[in-house]
Order: structure tokens, then C-alpha cells, then sequence
């Protein structure tokens, strides 16, 4: 797997490269970069690498030459909240010595007022008080209100999002881990379905009637045990609510019915996996098998399709087409069909660049998932997805699961 840099993936937090801001900065002619956001914030995390608290705080980045008098570093400051200050320090300005040439600083003055106007204030101390400044385009409006009420005119920027979406060797590592605690999580999910006694009353395990949230609970324990949280990502349908793209209720789930299985758990470092697997419990090979065989069928011919190079679109192209030759058309959510894009990109934000109904070239490092589905509401859903990371020469997963429509109770794992 080939990211950003070879250096290899070791038990430090990934730190973000900054240096990529000053070229951005550069080709917009403009004097500075600031982000205002909290810990909830994907591209706030990537840049600071911070997991403060849930109110605003500011990131500035302003190049040596920007600087008055101009200075021979660039400069990154964190404007962190109040009682945050050592936890910035340790988790921001703590990094490699030769990441980059950036001076990182917190700054811990005016910790009480709002994030734009210490962003501003940050700005002002190096001199910058005035020109354009880039921004990315989800900035909060009062903080855009401060910057332009200070003189600065704003410029939006989609330099984080692209620079997010090429993957560092230590990046790929965590996604990795996470992935990896995900197909521990689907192994437990097919134990039980597999140990469940199909009966008149439904599918009972442990005695009961297994539901949906019962077997959520299983699921989510085991990446718990492996050191995820599931984030409140653990989507599961059964039957008709297996058409749901994003079902977290509770409902019993009944031998013959479509089980989709969703999940998508967070690491301690901010990043996702994705893993989606279908199950059917004592099925008469129906409906649900045919849209089981088409999807796999699917997933295989996009798989087949990634490459650097090769246009993301086109990836979804030939995933809609596969599907459309065994009569499961592309279809508007509530309909019968193919539904929903065929992936996305995948990092510290669970949706992320590139998808793959995107316009864009695949790239080495690009992290996308591959997840053809066909749904109907009558029925229920297939949907089998993969974590994949684009290489020199085509793609890897991330972690293999064996696919089965019938579940299997001891699945091994390598």
C-alpha cells in the first residue's frame, strides 16, 4: 500500500504535513489560512490532530513570508479553549521533527472569546492584518463575520479536502486497525444468527426472540473489546427495514428475511471502517438470493475497476450496469433498484473524497469503499461493502471478510 510518505506507520497519533496549506496559499495569492471548528469538525481533527471539546476554537496557518517582519518558518497556531491548553500541546505541537519546517504554537490568550476573534487576533500578532485569507467552504458564518469585519477578505478553498483524501502509510494503518475491528464485529453478528433456532415465532437466540438492537448490542460490544466505539453507526435491517439505508431501530428479525448489516465503527484516532455484509437465516432462495448473486457480481466487477488513473465515475458505471444486467435498475430512494452511489471515500470523516460517482482520477492512497446494493421496500435489501485503498497498480482491501448469504458461526479471521 503506497500513501503520502513511505515513513512507516508506527504507534504514534498520524500528523498532518501543514507545508500542503503554504502551496495553496501561494496559488491563491493570498496572505494566510484559518479554520474555525470543534472536535466534531473532520477537517479540524486532520489538521490539528486535536480531540478538544465541543465549542469552537481556531487553527491559523500563515506563511514566513506573510509574516511582518517576515520570518523564516511558517507558522500553525492552535487558539485552544480554556483548561486545553496541555492537551493541544501534547497532541498538536508534539510531532516528528522532520514532518515538515511549520512551527506549531498554541496560543492560550482571550481563551474566553469567540474562535473567529481569536483567530484574528492570531493573524494580527504576526502581522497579518489585512489581504486575503483562505478559508475552507464549511467555516461558521460568525466566524467568517469576524474575519471580514478585521479587513480580511475570504477565499474559499478545497485544499483540505483533497489533501485529506490521499492517505499517509500511517493513516492506511489506522484505517487498517479499525477495519479489522469491524470484520471482528461482523464475525460476532454471523455467530448468532448462525446459533438462532428459526421458529414459528421468528429467529430466537439465548431463549428470546432476536431483534435488530439485540443483536446491535452484540456487535458493538465486540468493537468495544477491540478498542473501536461504533459511533452510533451500527446500522441494521431485517426484512423490509432491510431497504432502509440507514436503519438503527429495533425489529424482530424472522428466518427467510434479509439481515443487511452495516457497520461502521471509529478508532481512537479519529478514524472509520466500513464493512457491510448481508445474511439470510433459513432462506428458500428467492428474491434475496437473486439480488445476493447480483451484487456480488457487482462488487466484483468495481473491484476489478479500481486502478490510479481510472476516472471515479466510471467505477459506478460498470457497478450500475452489472446490477441493471440481472433486471435490479438504477432507482430513487423509496423504489425498487439500485438506489445510492457505488462508494465513498473513507478517513477521519466517515464520507469523505473521493466517491465514486465523482468526476475525479483515482490516486494512490485514495481511500474508497465499494458498496453495490439492490433494495426493495416490499422485500428488503442486499448490500455487501468493502474497505479498499487504491495502490501503485490497482487495490487492496483493507481487511478481508468472506462473503456467504448463509451465516457461518465460526468464521475465521487471518
Amino acid at each position: 500500500m503506497s500513501g503520502q510518505s513511505d515513513e512507516p506507520a508506527d504507534d504514534v497519533v498520524p500528523t498532518t504535513q501543514l507545508s500542503f496549506l503554504r502551496e495553496a496559499i501561494d496559488a491563491a495569492d493570498a496572505r494566510a489560512f484559518v479554520h474555525v471548528g470543534d472536535r466534531f469538525d473532520d477537517a479540524m481533527r486532520y489538521l490539528t490532530r486535536f480531540s478538544g471539546p465541543d465549542r469552537a476554537y481556531a487553527f491559523v496557518y500563515i506563511p514566513a513570508d506573510s509574516q511582518e517582519p517576515a520570518d523564516t518558518v511558517d507558522r500553525a497556531v492552535l487558539c485552544a479553549p480554556r483548561l486545553f491548553c496541555e492537551q493541544a500541546e501534547r497532541e498538536f505541537v508534539t510531532a516528528p521533527e522532520d514532518i515538515d519546517s511549520v512551527d506549531r504554537s498554541i496560543r492560550s490568550d482571550a481563551a474566553g472569546e469567540p474562535a473567529g476573534v481569536r483567530a484574528v487576533d492570531a493573524l494580527d500578532a504576526v502581522g497579518v492584518t489585512s489581504g486575503s485569507v483562505l478559508v475552507p467552504q464549511h467555516i461558521p458564518h460568525d466566524a467568517a463575520v469576524y474575519l471580514q469585519q478585521a479587513g480580511y477578505e475570504l477565499r474559499s478553498t478545497h485544499a483540505v479536502a483533497e489533501q485529506r483524501a490521499v492517505k499517509t502509510d500511517a493513516e492506511l494503518d489506522r484505517l487498517q486497525m479499525v477495519q479489522t475491528a469491524a470484520a471482528a464485529g461482523m464475525a460476532r453478528a454471523e455467530r448468532v444468527l448462525a446459533e438462532g433456532a428459526a421458529t414459528d415465532t421468528g429467529l430466537r437466540w439465548g431463549g428470546d426472540r432476536l431483534t435488530t438492537e439485540r443483536l446491535r448490542r452484540e456487535i458493538n460490544a465486540e468493537l468495544a473489546a477491540h478498542g473501536v466505539t461504533d459511533a452510533g453507526n451500527t446500522v441494521i435491517g431485517a426484512g423490509e427495514s432491510a431497504a432502509d439505508l440507514h436503519f438503527t431501530g429495533d425489529v424482530a428479525i424472522d428466518p427467510g428475511e434479509t439481515v443487511l448489516i452495516d457497520i461502521s465503527p471509529r478508532g481512537p484516532q479519529g478514524y472509520y471502517g466500513d464493512l457491510t455484509r448481508t445474511f439470510v437465516v433459513d432462506g428458500d432462495g428467492g428474491w434475496e438470493r437473486r439480488a445476493y448473486v447480483a451484487v456480488e457480481s457487482a462488487l466484483n466487477i468495481a473491484f476489478g475497476e479500481l486502478a490510479p488513473g481510472i476516472n471515479a465515475a466510471s467505477v459506478h458505471a460498470e457497478a450500475a450496469a452489472e446490477l441493471a444486467a440481472y433486471g435490479f435498475p438504477a432507482a430513487e430512494e423509496g423504489e425498487a433498484g439500485f438506489t445510492h452511489g457505488t462508494g465513498h471515500g473513507v478517513g477521519v470523516g466517515l464520507h469523505e473524497a473521493p466517491g465514486l460517482t465523482a468526476d475525479t482520477e483515482l490516486q494512490p492512497g485514495h481511500v474508497v469503499t465499494i458498496e453495490p446494493g439492490v433494495y426493495d421496500p416490499d422485500r428488503g435489501g442486499v448490500r455487501l461493502e468493502d474497505l479498499v485503498v487504491i495502490t501503485d497498480d490497482g487495490a487492496e482491501r483493507l481487511a478481508t471478510y468472506p462473503r456467504s448469504i448463509v451465516p457461518v458461526a465460526d468464521r475465521f479471521l487471518d
